[in-house]
């Protein structure tokens, strides 16, 4: 790969914004100059109106991503984590403390869809990247581990916060404290994945969700991930006044009473199915 290449991708897709961590020489892993791209587009992405959801992948992960080159095809990798041999160019990056030294993990106030689409390996802090994301979607070469447990590096991009939220207590702290590496069909059992794909079409796979999530009205679809999100710190009692805080002008949407007119003609939009979904 030429030394010009960037390091992270990014590509419009209707209404997705396809991120790439491109350093399929080094499985993906992020150095602060990657970290800083990585912010980058993320607030490229909260910025613009046009764009629904954001999808996060590695380069060879897909054969979708025209500026990966053949010789990374094969989805070696989603992201790898940190950069050890550049480690210090993490906390140097400015913002670091602010947005997290892998460039987004503590940028919490998005309001917009995440999807991973992960090919092979989701370890150390790239798994904290997918975890940063609101579900997973894996090919079958997935494998999922922290793996930093082997020389004592931490989890400081929000792996012990949000692993636990996603998989239970039990699953995350036999992750966190034995290094295991997981495939793709345990990653789901244990909840970590939601749809497992086969091999090099994950990025397909979330741009078809992608596509199913841009077609909803929006207001309703990010003030419940909204209420979802913030209510999971909340006792029951305040969640559900939470939720009708966050929900006080969601019946106001003009789209949503189009919608229900609609609705009440007749017009039914195509469900959203699963991979694994029984035929109707």
């Amino acid at each position: 790969m030429a030394d010009s290449a960037p390091k992270v991708l990014t590509e419009t897709r209707d209404r997705a914004l396809l991120v790439t961590i491109n350093r399929p020489e080094v499985r993906n892993c992020v150095d602060g100059e990657t970290a800083q791209l990585l912010n980058e587009a993320v607030e490229t992405f909260r910025a613009d109106d046009g764009l629904d959801v954001l999808i996060l992948t590695g380069a060879g992960g897909d054969a979708i991503a025209s500026a990966v080159p053949p010789s990374a095809a094969g989805g070696d990798a989603f992201c790898s984590g940190a950069d050890l041999k550049n480690i210090a160019s993490l906390a140097s990056r400015p913002g670091a403390r602010e947005s997290g030294p892998m460039g987004i993990t503590r940028i919490t106030d998005l309001e917009k869809p995440t999807i991973a689409a992960v090919e092979g390996y989701c370890t150390a802090g790239g798994l904290e990247l997918a975890c940063w994301c609101d579900f997973r979607i894996a090919a079958q070469n997935a494998q999922f581990g922290v793996l930093n447990r082997r020389w004592g590096v931490p989890l400081v991009d929000g792996g012990t916060q949000r692993l636990p939220r996603i998989v239970g207590l039990g699953n995350a702290l036999y992750l966190i404290e034995t290094g295991a590496l997981i495939g793709a069909e345990h990653a789901q059992r244990i909840g970590l994945v939601q749809e497992v794909v086969p091999d090099g079409q994950a990025v397909e796979r979330a741009l078809a969700v992608a596509e199913a999530l841009s077609s909803y009205p929006q207001l309703a679809m990010r003030n419940d991930r909204r209420a979802t999100l913030e209510g999971l710190a909340l006792p029951l009692p305040e969640g559900l006044e939470h939720e009708a805080r966050v929900h006080r002008d969601t019946a106001a949407d003009p789209k949503m009473a189009d919608w229900l007119r609609r609705y009440a003609a007749g017009d039914r939009p195509p469900p959203f199915r699963p991979p694994d979904a029984p035929a109707e």
